[in-house]
């Protein structure tokens, strides 16, 4: 395992260590700010699981376009709770 692998697996686990968090604050006082970023990083933690997949387990595989679409969806959902869902 090189250096750049230990952060891979590092950033997955702590966009979903992140994504954890935020949604036991929103469980505890329902603010919806914390339920859409929780779904981003929930989705960022996917994007980084992905890059750990692409990177170490399937070297020879290309998965830019699900990279790409997980971390689009992510922040989308970050955009649209910013943006539409604000008081």
């Amino acid at each position: 395992m090189t250096m750049a692998d230990a952060v891979f697996l590092l950033c997955a686990v702590t966009s979903l260590a992140c994504a954890v968090l935020l949604l036991r604050g929103y469980a505890q006082s329902r603010v919806r700010l914390l339920l859409w970023s929780s779904l981003c990083f929930a989705g960022l933690a996917v994007n980084n699981a992905l890059l750990v997949l692409d990177k170490m387990v399937f070297p020879s595989r290309d998965l830019l376009l699900f990279r790409n679409v997980s971390g689009f969806l992510a922040l989308a959902l970050l955009v649209y709770g910013l943006v539409w869902d604000s008081e």
